[in-house]
């Protein structure tokens, strides 16, 4: 037995989000938008699935989101899982692409191409497919077919579960784009026998909101000095 659907949800921005920072591990909460992105996207994905179990991330950002989920479906126990943490990046995590290219270079270089930068410490990317594969499907395990699972969790790490559960090689392929801030994938799981055991029905998905707007926040359209605010 197992849920029947499953909503992999990225929480909301925060200050290094808005720098472009390399996150990671890094313990950092949503910034003022981030939690603006988490209300009315926990109200969004709501309206369109009302999970039987949410699991989030143990880091702030994505807890936050999760709780933000959660108090849309009038109030629902959020269940954090170290499991589906981001991707570890070691030593870079906190910098700027500009900075690790710096410091690292031909990492850096090999990094983009889709390469492993394992002399900074970071983790592979099998290994996180892999322990957000048993994380997701534990969770889905006793859960009914017609029973939803939202697992919040972020950016890599939800790019290389998608790849995982669809049995491809998380280490090579590279066919999943990353998500917004607070926007979805939506896998449903295949028929008795089907191969893979999920089918990606919908990816990158949230409110209805342009995405320059969204990036911004509620305050998107103030000119610099407006006291409207």
């Amino acid at each position: 037995m197992s849920a029947g659907t499953i909503v992999l949800l990225r929480h909301g921005r925060t200050a290094y989000n808005a720098a472009m920072r390399l996150q990671g591990q890094v313990d950092i909460a949503l910034d003022d938008v981030g939690q603006w992105q988490a209300e009315q996207g926990g109200r969004a994905l709501a309206s369109a699935h009302r999970a039987t179990r949410v699991v989030a991330s143990d880091l702030s950002r994505a807890a936050a989101t999760a709780e933000a989920y959660a108090a849309a479906l009038g109030g629902r126990e959020v269940i954090l899982d170290a499991r589906v943490r981001e991707r570890s990046f070691g030593e870079w995590e906190g910098l700027t692409g500009p900075e690790i290219k710096a410091g690292w270079p031909d990492e850096h270089a090999a990094w983009r191409a889709g390469g492993e930068p394992t002399s900074t410490g970071a983790e592979l990317k099998i290994d996180v497919a892999a322990r957000m594969v048993a994380a997701i499907t534990e969770h889905a395990a006793d859960l009914a077919d017609d029973e939803t699972l939202v697992v919040v969790s972020h950016g890599a790490a939800i790019t290389l579960a998608v790849t995982g559960l669809l049995g491809l090689d998380a280490g090579t392929w590279r066919g999943v784009a990353g998500l917004h801030n607070v926007h979805w994938s939506h896998l449903h799981r295949s028929g008795p026998g089907a191969t893979p055991d999920w089918r990606l029905v919908a990816h990158n998905v949230g409110a209805d909101f342009p995405i320059d707007q969204w990036n911004a926040g509620p305050d998107w359209n103030l000119e610099p000095g407006d006291e409207s605010a």
